[in-house]
This record gives C-alpha cells, structure tokens and sequence, in this order.
C-alpha cells in the first residue's frame, strides 16, 4: 500500500511537471522548464522509493503496470480539473484496454 501511496504522490507531481506548464503558454520557455524540473525533483525523490519499497512485492512490470494506471487516473483528472479540457468516449476506451493490459500482467496464469 506504501508503494501505491507514493506512486499517486509522484504522479501527481509528475504531472503538474509535464503539463502544469500549458496553462501558462504566456511564461518564458526556459522559465516552465525550470520550473518543471524543480517539480520533477519532489516525483523523482517519490518513484524512486516506491519503486525500491514495491520490488518485494511487486516485479517490475507489475510496478510499471500499477504506475502507467496511477498516471492515466492521475491525468485524466488533471486534464479535466486543471486544463478544462474535455474527457471524450476514444479515451476512455483506450484507457480501458490499457486497464485490459493490467488484467494480463497480473493474472497467475
């Protein structure tokens, strides 16, 4: 549970670091991609935790997998809230395939 926390955490960063900046497409170049890496500082010092913590449990690809599932929450609530944009039927669908994908690598075959 510890690793999942700390994924959402970093996510959340990680997000606000990639996409945080398009809200302020007025501010200077080089100034969003400082302040991006600043707040790509605070993910890192998160996912490389979580990472270290959840490889007990959890192999690799089941951590990528519990990740790229945390960042699609984790980005279609930002888009939505954040950027006002818009949560159209393809996507959804496409995130479900990829909530498919998680079915596979979890499964005890």
């Amino acid at each position: 549970m510890r690793t999942v926390l700390l994924l959402i955490a970093s996510n959340i960063f990680m997000t606000f670091a990639w996409y945080g900046h398009l809200k302020f497409k007025e501010a200077a170049l080089w100034k969003v991609i400082l302040v991006s890496w600043g707040i790509a500082l605070f993910e890192y010092m998160l996912m490389v935790p979580a990472n270290r913590i959840g490889h007990g449990t959890f192999s690799v690809a089941q951590l990528k997998t519990i990740q790229e599932v945390i960042t699609l929450l984790v980005f279609g609530a930002f888009s939505v809230i954040f950027l006002k944009e818009p949560m159209k039927w393809n996507y959804l669908v496409g995130f479900g395939f990829i909530i498919l994908a998680v079915f596979f690598i979890f499964k005890k075959w």
